[in-house]
């Protein structure tokens, strides 16, 4: 295509000093060119190049709108059709041809080109306008150009600049020549009024009423921060009712119509309040008067906290020229700062370049595709601190983008990495898309990708913003509040909100600014296909919705698609949301919040949740957002945004597992208190995982071999294996457990815990034997199935304990023979507990038969611990002539070894018989402590009955005693047909002498006396079983013969029956009825032995035998029974003469009542009956020789106390019922020795003495 003519407008400034532009441009790689806004280099530098020789020409802008508008203007000057010479491409919209030698681009644009073509080779200029900006790209592309200009030496670069540092620029192209072109201004008059301790509404209020009171025409521009202090300033403005003023808002966000206002005709004077959007990239007609508040939001990337805030900040002097030269522009112009000049000299110069305060993950990014070599070495205009490479490194390594980095080694792109650096978007919102063509969620995460990088579409006027919230609510679906979200699976752990849990449940999660997003798109897409296009601006226009930006949205979608599918990324149907929020979170994982618990609620208004967000951060829902009356506890922002406080924009309530899928590798997982868990045989930790510091799941569950399988090991050997958690049957770990236990049971026995095998040596074993891979119970099954033997796993008793040679099992029985017997024993090594020690299992019908003397030995392995105990239990007097205490022991038990005593005595007694021959020391049965003994060394009794415990006790007589009537009863229950009751005849057909009970127990059947009435029982011994057979005997004899008592009272003389009637029986009858019993009694013990009556043929015999003499020896025994009574009424005539307080008559009174009791005749056995008449004829005696010699008689009544008082014991501690009768001898022998004592001129029936007596008690039980 022909070159049109070039024309230059004269009155542009750069016109002028077109040719020697030209003749630089020609002669110099670099040209730097610096001008004021309106001196036309934009449009002018292009075809300068042209007239300059140039061919390709690139022109970048940092803004899409200025490249378009450029563009436009650049091919009206020359006479040409748009997208022929001159053409331009912005990110997705291409209007150029082949023939095009003026492309007007974005810089973003450029920089995508390097990708397929590093040389920039289809240009051979290239314009960076606006270089002044410092945006990213264009730093970039200042640095990338300073390299290429050395591989092309005939490329020319033109750097455009307002008159702001370019001396900066120069530097950096090697001192390239600067070019500087005034701009059309006319003198600004700037005045100086700081606040102090001015409000700033008021003081801009006040500003303003100074310009309207000073002056008639011009408008005002006033420089604020934001929406919120534009929003006061209008209503601090207004409430001046300046007549014919009117006040326009002007900021980014604002709607489209609303910014529009401000270029408008207008009559009377107008206040725009703006933002820094005014400052260079808007020109504002008729301004004349400038108010500065001095400060700016600037966008400021925080590397701590990956955050890009918006801090309010002081503006640089450069922007503060910027802002008073606004109002120059048609004339004079009044400045109005609301600071003081000595701040302004105090601030920096220039504008923080945007390299220095943003993320730079895009520009390694496409370095690293470009090959353009790493960051650090890039030559930048001002280059980057090594904080901000971290950061863009972190944000890419988050990404999945670049392979993990090594010092000093270059950047390696992943695949990912290699596709996010060919898609024209933010790698983060790339990272989504790709993520979401793995999902099968690509066409969704596309629309809301391309809805996020457009202005909302949803308008808010001011003057309709509750209408417009009100039908913009439609689009917002109710959010997961602070509850569990509803639906899904229960939780399986929980997660952090700092005090309180909450529930993890699957399923979507419903709600947010992402899924709203959607609505708008789908209703949007809905009501085009369904209304004209007319109706549907109409419709946009009634429901707030921006027509122009939804197809801008619809173009940026189609654009989307189009990089999709040249990057070859599926996309199929369309996923669940939940899915589509993970794919997101791919690209949002920084962006997480966790929340805390809410402050307590003041007043009405509801409490602000703050969010623990990644490293450190805290934030708060923006009051914009769908979810902020809401309490998610978890959350994914689109933007982090710092302003008042850090704010949240654009959410989604997220769910744990939803983040820890889309994180990967990225979270940090911690387990803590690691345990063996019996239940599933494994080694699990409780861990918690956190995604940047920020805590998701805690407390969950998880195997710990998987990242620890060493520690793992060693745990599950040492609680599985060593200490028996692990519950199985496998065959090897159930023989080793069995072989452990016994030789713990034998090192119980012996007292000797130091002999078991340690802990320590059995994990030595098992960590010997096992390999690597053991770390569970299933491991360990799998490798004890694929050995040919296990026998190198197995142990024995003897490997379980230190020293085997020491075990002396066969001292320490598991069974104690006591005659017939044979009682289970065990054994507990508790020292200090109730159970330590031996315990002897006794059957409820075992107990009656057993003697408790052979118990006293207790099993010969303690027993030398025992005679050792007994001699120091002993009283010092005595025990000190046994010193050592242990070689006396064991000289005593070699002694009862050598000389044969049996168990037949206590081991007291008998060691007191040893320690007797070996010292010549006697010891008395009272000088032994048993009481003193551990407990380990008595022995522990426990009665069973079916099993079932029935007492438990060390003093084995003490248990027969309070047990004898269960005895009995199971006794009775045992001999089954063999009882019987209520007899009045031999019915019982023949008793066996004995009959087997169980547990090794022989009964012994005997009749029993029931009163008027036989039956037949089962004794557990052979002596009461010959008792009761024999009282049984005599009342059935009385039952089948002939009463013989009408003949014994007709053959009495008067004497007797006087005497017969001072008894103590109820009646005379009664007690001749008891005479009967004890004649029959004599006459059958003459006749033969009682036990030997065992069937009705010897009965019958023996009644034949027995009935001749029942009548004489009945009459014997009355006449006897009647001389004692016929002495105790004479003895009692004598005790009625005596005072109450006399020891002698209360001990007589007392000796009587046991004499002569109710029953005594029967009770009273053979040959002590006969005795009676004389014991209380001595009594007789003692009366009537009192007070001849009373100290003797006062040390005769002490020692028959004492020696009573022992029997007492004696008779306490035998069991119930009739006493044995060793012990009831004994009574008659202190009825003898009362004799030999008071009545010294009667001669006793047996020798007796005090020593006597006290060694046939002695005698009893041991």
């Amino acid at each position: 295509m022909n070159q049109p003519v070039l024309t230059f407008d004269a009155a542009l400034p750069i016109s002028a000093e077109a040719p020697r532009i030209a003749s630089l441009i020609r002669d110099h790689q670099v040209v730097v060119v610096a001008g004021e806004t309106g001196s036309g280099k934009t449009t002018q530098l292009p075809k300068i190049c042209l007239l300059a020789g140039r061919e390709r020409i690139a022109h970048t802008q940092p803004r899409r709108i200025a490249a378009r508008t450029v563009a436009r203007r650049i091919a009206d000057e020359c006479g040409v059709a748009l997208g022929e010479f001159v053409g331009y491409q912005v990110r997705f919209t291409r209007k150029v041809s082949r023939s095009t030698r003026i492309k007007v681009m974005t810089d973003g644009v450029l920089l995508s080109e390097l990708a397929h073509d590093r040389d920039l080779s289809r240009y051979d200029t290239i314009i960076i306008d606006e270089a002044h900006e410092r945006s990213l790209n264009i730093d970039f592309l200042l640095g990338y150009l300073k390299q290429l200009l050395e591989r092309r030496p005939e490329l020319r670069v033109i750097v455009t600049s307002a008159t702001i540092d370019t001396a900066r620029f120069a530097a950096h192209f090697d001192d390239a020549p600067i070019v500087e072109v005034s701009g059309r201004t006319h003198p600004v008059e700037i005045r100086y009024r700081p606040l102090g301790d001015e409000d700033e509404v008021d003081a801009i209020a006040k500003a303003v009423q100074e310009i309207a009171s000073t002056s008639s025409t011009g408008d005002v521009l006033v420089f604020l921060t934001g929406e919120r202090e534009i929003r006061d300033a209008a209503e601090a403005i207004e409430a001046l009712r300046l007549r014919g003023w009117e006040t326009l808002p002007l900021y980014a966000r604002l709607a489209a119509a609303d910014q529009e206002k401000v270029f408008q005709p207008h009559r009377g004077r107008r206040v725009v309040l703006a933002t820094n959007v005014a400052e260079t990239s808007i020109t504002v007609p008729g301004i004349r008067f400038v108010v500065d508040v001095g400060t700016a939001r600037v966008s400021r990337y925080s590397a701590r906290t990956k955050v890009q805030r918006l801090p309010i900040e002081p503006i640089s002097r450069a922007s503060a020229d910027q802002r008073a030269g606004r109002c120059g522009r048609l004339g004079p112009g009044i400045a109005i700062r609301l600071y003081s000049q000595e701040d302004l000299a105090s601030r920096p110069e220039f504008t923080e370049p945007e390299i220095l305060r943003t993320n730079l993950a895009t520009v390694i990014l496409q370095m690293a595709q470009a090959g353009l070599g790493d960051i650090e070495g890039f030559p930048f205009v001002e280059a980057p601190v090594s904080s901000q490479i971290s950061d863009g490194l972190r944000v890419l390594t988050e990404l999945g983008a670049i392979h993990p980095r090594r010092r000093r080694e270059h950047v390696r792109l992943t695949r990912t990495g290699r596709l996010l650096a060919r898609m024209p978007v933010d790698p983060r919102l790339g990272r989504m898309l790709i993520e979401a063509s793995r999902r099968g969620a690509l066409h969704q995460v596309q629309v809301i990708v391309a809805g996020l990088t457009v202005p909302d579409v949803r308008e808010r006027p001011l003057e309709h913003q509750q209408a417009a919230d009100e039908l913009h609510r439609r689009f917002t679906v109710p959010a997961v509040t602070s509850a569990a979200p509803s639906g899904g699976q229960p939780r399986r752990h929980t997660v952090h909100t700092g005090t309180r849990p909450v529930k993890e449940t699957a399923g979507a999660l419903p709600g947010g600014d992402f899924e709203a997003l959607m609505n708008v798109w789908h209703h949007l897409r809905a009501r085009r296909r369904e209304l004209s296009g007319s109706a549907f601006r109409k419709m946009c226009r009634a429901e707030f919705l921006h027509f122009v930006r939804f197809r801008e949205w619809e173009d940026l979608v189609s654009q989307l698609r189009e990089v999709c599918r040249e990057l070859e990324l599926p996309e199929e149907g369309e996923a669940p949301f939940d899915v589509v929020v993970e794919c997101l979170l791919t690209g949002l994982l920084s962006n997480i919040g966790l929340a805390l618990p809410s402050p307590a609620k003041q007043g009405r208004r509801r409490p602000l949740t703050e969010y623990q967000g990644a490293r450190g951060a805290r934030f708060a829902i923006s009051p914009g957002s769908a979810l902020a009356r809401t309490t998610p506890p978890l959350v994914v922002a689109y933007e982090l945004v710092e302003t008042s406080r850090l704010w949240a924009r654009t959410l989604a309530p997220v769910s744990a597992s939803q983040i820890e899928r889309a994180a990967g590798d990225l979270v940090t997982r911690t387990l803590s208190e690691p345990t063996f868990s019996p239940r599933s045989a494994t080694v699990v930790a409780s861990e918690t995982v956190s995604l940047f510091g920020v805590p998701i799941i805690a407390g969950r569950r998880t195997n710990y071999a998987t990242s620890h399988p060493e520690q793992a090991r060693e745990i599950f050997i040492r609680s599985g294996l060593v200490e028996g958690q692990w519950e199985t049957r496998n065959p090897v770990v159930v023989a080793n457990r069995y072989a452990l236990e016994e030789a713990e049971r034998l090192t119980d026995r012996m007292r000797r815990p130091e002999l078991l095998i340690s802990d320590a040596a059995l994990y030595d074993f098992y960590d010997r034997v096992l390999p690597e891979t053991v770390v569970s119970g299933a491991t360990f099954d799998k490798y004890v199935r694929q050995l040919d033997s296990d026998a190198g796993l197995r142990l024995t008793p003897a490997d379980c304990v230190t020293d085997p040679g020491q075990v002396r099992v066969q001292d320490f029985p598991d069974r104690w023979r006591v005659g017939d017997l044979e009682l289970p024993v065990s054994y507990v090594y508790d020292p200090g507990a109730g159970a330590d020690g031996v315990t002897v299992e006794v059957r409820l019908e075992q107990l009656g038969v057993l003697d408790p003397a052979p118990f006293t030995w207790q099993v010969p392995g303690l027993r030398e611990s025992l005679a050792v105990a007994l001699i120091k239990s002993l009283p010092k007097r005595i025990r000190t002539s046994f010193v050592p205490a242990p070689d006396h022991a064991r000289r005593a038990l070699a002694w009862l070894e050598e000389q044969g005593v049996g168990e037949e005595v206590s081991f007291a007694r008998a060691m007191g018989q040893a320690l007797l021959a070996l010292t010549g020391v006697a010891v008395a049965p009272e000088d032994w402590n048993a009481a003193a003994l551990d407990t380990h060394l008595r022995p522990t009794f426990v009665v069973v009955d079916n099993r079932t415990e029935v007492a438990r006790g060390e003093d084995l007589q003490e248990l027969k005693v309070r047990l004898s009537a269960k005895v009995a009863g199971t006794l009775t229950r045992r001999a089954g047909r063999l009882a019987a009751t209520r007899a009045t005849t031999w019915s019982f057909g023949t008793l066996p002498r004995t009959t087997e009970l169980g547990g090794g127990v022989a009964g012994h059947p005997c009749l029993v006396d029931e009163g008027s009435t036989v039956g037949v029982q089962v004794a557990d011994t052979v002596a009461k079983a010959r008792r009761s057979h024999a009282a049984g005997l005599r009342r059935l004899l009385t039952l089948v013969t002939p009463s013989p008592l009408k003949w014994v009272v007709s053959h009495m003389g008067n004497a007797e029956k006087l005497a017969l009637g001072g008894s103590r029986y109820d009646s005379v009858p009664e007690l001749l009825a008891d005479a009967w019993l004890k004649a029959v009694d004599r006459l059958v013990r003459e006749a033969v032995d009682p036990m030997e009556i065992r069937d009705e043929r010897a009965f019958s015999d023996l009644v034949e035998q027995v009935r001749p003499e029942v009548p004489q020896t009945t009459a014997a025994v009355v006449a006897t029974a009647a001389r004692a009574l016929a002495a105790e009424s004479r003895v009692s005539r004598l005790l009625a003469t005596l005072p109450e307080t006399d020891e002698t008559a209360r001990d007589i009174t007392e000796q009587l009542a046991n004499l002569t009791f109710a029953r005594f005749i029967s009770a009273t056995p053979d040959p002590w009956y006969d005795r009676i008449p004389v014991w209380v004829e001595a009594c007789e005696t003692r009366l009537t020789s009192r007070g001849k010699n009373p100290n003797l008689a006062a040390r005769n009544r002490e020692e028959i106390a004492r020696l009573e008082a022992r029997y007492a014991e004696l008779c306490d501690a035998q069991p119930p019922g009739p006493l044995p009768q060793e012990v009831e001898e004994i009574a008659f022998l202190l009825e003898e020795f009362r004799v030999s004592l008071f009545a010294q001129g009667v001669r006793t029936a047996v020798p007796v003495s005090a020593k006597r007596i006290t060694q046939a008690m002695g005698l009893v039980g041991r």
